[in-house]
């Protein structure tokens, strides 16, 4: 028993001193996004679903819940957040090619209406990020009127 304890105690200690370090945060900010907002001229009922449910972890601007300042919950967050940005960062939009643009579009479109995006593990914490038909639709549409607007585009020689 008084091993156990001793194991109990160390491990609280390692948790106690963990809190004390933690990831670089991802705290740009919202300018970082205007490019893509202003390119692609989402309608204003579509900007508020990309705010609430994409941007987060596909922009250089996070909004962290509580439970971010809690190690190792923290490191999970910002491997999520790094990974989201990864496959898609609208933060970084101008640095995109058109072709570039068009296919992130495409999987946007594809990842949407498969409800794979915006992940599970988001809406759990985010209720509001729960998309409904009627959002779905709209996040597409619009979507598939930003790739006709890239299609039309001349491309480079």
């Amino acid at each position: 028993m008084k091993i156990f304890k001793s194991i109990v105690l160390v491990m609280l200690l390692v948790f106690i001193v963990a809190q004390f370090f933690g990831p670089e945060t991802n705290e740009g900010t919202i300018a970082s996004f205007e490019p893509f907002l202003k390119e692609t001229n989402p309608p204003k009922k579509v900007a508020n679903i990309l705010k609430e449910t994409c941007f987060d972890c596909h922009s250089d601007v996070t909004r962290y819940p509580w439970y971010d300042k809690i190690t190792p919950v923290n490191y999970w967050l910002a491997d999520h957040i790094e990974e989201g940005k990864k496959e898609f960062n609208v933060s970084a939009w101008d640095s995109y090619s058109t072709k570039k643009k068009d296919h992130k579009f495409e999987e946007l479109i594809e990842m949407v209406e498969k409800r794979e995006m915006p992940l599970e593990s988001y809406t759990y914490t985010h209720s509001e990020a729960n998309l409904t038909d009627e959002q779905i639709a709209a996040v597409a549409d619009w979507g598939k009127k930003v790739r006709i607007k890239y299609s039309l585009e001349p491309k480079p020689q």
